[in-house]
């Protein structure tokens, strides 16, 4: 298992399959600090902002306790000398920027929720990052870098040392101290700078006579470091993204892991020391063996530097799609929490530089089946941009996208807005799309049929424009088409114009003065005659679309307007007061159906409706509206967060967890399928209005569960199992089928034809017990004696003359 902190919660991975296995919550705040039980390792202690340790068996999932220290937990050491107590970093009082190492005696109580109020300061003056102490040799001592100063603190002599480097050399070095690791068996402390050197550290338990070597490969500041599990290899990392591995402390026996897409932040080894772990900024994890080869990667949602792509939902596979790294879309799974993957959309190598202009991908649009794929990238300059839109074909075959079209610069100035015409399964036929630009024009664009120039019959298909409207010369911003594709909305700043889909005459125009046009939406279902805008003045309008007339409006200044695909329901996000609001409503209805007041501190900025997989069942009223969809949002501080009736522990749930496996079989693939056969074959069963039967023998085969349960590395040879196996299939002699006993019956009535009292008792005791049995859902009936007696006489008829004809 991987375990790791993820906001607020602790993340359980499989390190073979990369699945979620548990999602951990219970923390109000940031976690800090994970770290395993020394003394159980089924067990892990994590610390948070909230100011409480929590105790959890991460097999299951579950907290087993809660300790209130009271303050801000910023990293978390465990010993396994410390029976009682666990090492954390808080702020010192009265002090602002100031942090100590603290020790907390975890107290032992029957209740789950227990005060840890008994602290006591190991070292003042530490750093606020976990990678800046380190334990040693057992903990026998603890390692604190900050600025230019290493201390050395040791626990049976209470000694503490200070070592202080100059803070700028001669020959232009950096030595800012970043990060710190010990030795696990040896007096030996490595430390990280910022100018790229790796400094070793020995003879420290005296002031004067220690001595240091240097390591140096990294050009810039040393972000992490760690020895592995028998000391004999130490691993470094940095912004070159590669993780660097140093052979017995000498600078001249190296290995180098190059390649691995951004810079590293954190180093873990695993217990048995066979594998890595490396953390980057791009928010994924990747897993490497211990002979430094990469073996897996685990993908969160990359936070992007502006998500200008806004946030848009992939028809095809329900992925939450946005930017991802410069230049290209990231498809991210909500159901998993992990990156399907990542699609590069310039297709240009870029260069980390600032100050460097370079082309980023600003919009984003799909056609309804998914099938299309529209794309605008631009030059950063502010003056003539340079703009570029691609359409991408989705290609079974290869199961990606294409680029079919490329369009240099399709508008004069900056792209504001662009969508299909959602027709559903005759997009093929009629299929649209609209750009909008700041060059005061919107353009239609269509696929054309192109004749091969040579003059054979096959024939490609390509786009190009096909009408261009504007309105007074004012700019357009947004741009969206009715549920049926026969009106487009395009607006105009303080203006929204509705116009024909197929004549592209304009039908009418709205406006609220003053202020401009933010976002326009149409209504969806039975909600369909109605246009919905919202102003940059702090309005949220509802025009009807028959009348041509305001039906009705609100004074909110709504930031995020959002319909629902699948329903009549439209989310409306507002910002006021330094807090975000939501409002759910129906356009025939001025009535909000749901409001949350003050959901997020931060500002929202992004919203989406992604549908779900099966509806969702919901005891209460008000989460109606989240029945077939789920809502998530983006926040400025690029937070993804969602609004559910459910913990969210349960919708990141994998596969193997949501689907119902019989008995107890192990959660493996072959399980899962085995587990979901059977409840086919049985749900058809009963269709077909038949009562299955299970045979007990059969679901109580100890060889069948033993044969399931054991791990396929310790089990018997086959040749061993396989007559055991096969005699627990076999049917015991006690539980005999009908036909056997009416042919016992038979044999009876063979021997003799009287019917003595002895004979009727002997008769009726098997006619009972055939009664009471039951083969493939079929009851046997109970027969008359006569009727019992004319069966036997109809069995005994020779019917083979009926063969000559």
């Amino acid at each position: 298992y991987l375990l790791c902190a993820s906001g607020d919660f602790v993340k359980v991975y499989s390190v073979t399959t990369e699945e979620t296995l548990r999602l951990m919550g219970g923390h109000a705040d940031l976690v800090t600090g994970i770290q395993l039980n020394p003394h159980n390792h089924m067990q892990l202690y994590s610390s948070s902002l909230d100011g409480s340790i929590k105790l959890w068996d991460f097999m299951d999932g579950i907290p087993i306790k809660t300790f209130t220290v009271g303050c801000k937990l910023l990293a978390l050491y465990t010993l396994p000398s410390a029976e009682d107590s666990v090492f954390v970093v808080i702020p010192k009082k009265g002090e602002r920027d100031t942090f100590q190492l603290v020790s907390v005696k975890l107290t032992k109580g029957a209740g789950q929720d227990l005060e840890a109020k008994e602290l006591s300061v190991v070292l003042d003056g530490v750093g606020a990052s976990a990678k800046q102490i380190a334990f040693g040799r057992e903990g026998e001592y603890v390692a604190s870098v900050k600025e230019v100063n290493l201390q050395v603190y040791f626990f049976k002599r209470k000694l503490l040392n200070r070592f202080s480097l100059r803070a700028v050399k001669t020959k232009g070095g950096d030595n800012q101290f970043s990060c710190v690791a010990c030795h696990p068996t040896e007096d030996c402390i490595a430390t990280g700078h910022a100018d790229g050197k790796i400094r070793l550290w020995r003879n420290f338990h005296h002031k004067k006579e220690y001595t240091y070597s240097a390591l140096h490969w990294h050009h810039d500041i040393v972000m992490d470091l760690a020895f592995s599990m028998e000391g004999t290899r130490l691993l470094s990392g940095g912004v070159e993204s590669v993780l660097v591995q140093w052979h017995n402390e000498s600078s001249c026996q190296k290995d180098f892991l190059p390649r691995l897409g951004s810079p590293i932040e954190c180093i873990s080894m695993s217990s048995d020391g066979a594998l890595c772990c490396t953390l980057h900024t791009d928010n994924r994890i990747t897993i490497i063996n211990s002979n430094l080869r990469f073996s897996r990667s685990i993908q969160g949602l990359i936070k992007s530097r502006d998500v200008k792509t806004g946030l848009v939902v992939d028809p095809r596979t329900k992925a939450l799609v946005m930017n991802g790294e410069p230049g290209h879309l990231q498809f991210y799974c909500l159901q998993s929490d992990q990156q399907l993957f990542s699609l590069d959309i310039v297709q240009r190598q870029y260069i980390h530089e600032a100050g460097l202009k370079q082309s980023d991908l600003v919009k984003v649009a799909f056609s309804a089946q998914g099938t299309w794929l529209a794309t605008v990238e631009e030059r950063e300059e502010v003056t003539d941009p340079e703009l570029e839109l691609k359409l991408w074909f989705y290609e079974e075959e290869t199961q990606s996208f294409k680029l079919n079209t490329r369009i240099n610069t399709p508008h004069d100035n900056h792209i504001t807005d662009m969508c299909f015409r959602d027709m559903g399964e005759l997009e093929d036929d009629s299929l649209i799309l609209v750009t909008t630009g700041r060059d005061c024009v919107f353009k239609v664009w269509v696929m054309v049929e192109d004749t091969d120039p040579e003059g054979k019959s096959q024939q490609s298909v390509s786009w190009s424009c096909d009408f261009v409207g504007s309105y007074h010369n004012y700019q357009a911003t947004n741009c969206c088409f009715s549920e049926d594709g026969s009106l487009l909305a395009v607006s105009f700043e303080e203006t929204v114009t509705v116009w024909d889909s197929v004549t592209w005459d304009l039908k009418c125009t709205f406006c609220h003065p003053p202020g401009n046009i933010r976002n326009i939406c149409f209504g969806r279902l039975t909600c369909s005659k109605y246009l919905i805008g919202a102003t940059d003045y702090g309005f949220l309008c509802c025009w009807n679309l028959l009348t041509c007339a305001l039906e009705w409006s609100a004074h909110l200044n709504i930031v995020v307007l959002q319909p629902d695909p699948l329903s009549e329901h439209i989310a409306a996000v507002s910002w006021l007061s330094k807090e975000s609001s939501l409002f759910v409503f129906k356009p025939n209805e001025p009535r909000p159906i749901y409001i949350q007041r003050n959901l997020c501190k931060e500002k929202i900025l992004l919203a989406a409706f992604v549908p779900r997989d099966e509806p969702e069942t919901t005891g209460s009223e008000k989460y109606l509206w989240l029945r077939r969809s789920q809502l998530f949002f983006l926040t400025d501080t690029q937070e993804l967060m969602t609004l559910s009736t459910k913990p969210l522990g349960e919708q990141l749930t994998p596969s193997s967890k949501q689907l119902a496996v019989e008995e107890s079989l192990p959660v493996t693939p072959f399980s899962l399928l085995l587990g979901k056969h059977r409840r086919q074959q049985s749900q058809e069963d009963i269709d077909l209005g038949k009562l299955v039967v299970h045979n007990k023998h059969e679901q109580a085969s100890p060889a069948v569960k033993e044969l399931l349960h054991t791990p396929a590395h310790v089990l018997p040879s086959a040749s061993f199992l396989c007559p055991i196996f096969i005699n627990s299939l076999l049917i015991s002699k006690e539980n005999k089928s009908t036909e056997e006993v009416a042919d016992e019956v038979e044999m009876e009535s063979e021997k003799t034809e009287d019917d003595s009292d002895e004979e009727r008792d002997v008769t009726e005791m098997e006619q009972e017990d055939t009664s009471h049995m039951e083969l493939l859902g079929e009851m046997t009936c109970k027969l008359s004696k006569s009727q019992e007696k004319e069966l036997r006489k109809i069995r005994k008829m020779d019917y083979s003359w009926i063969s000559a004809f």
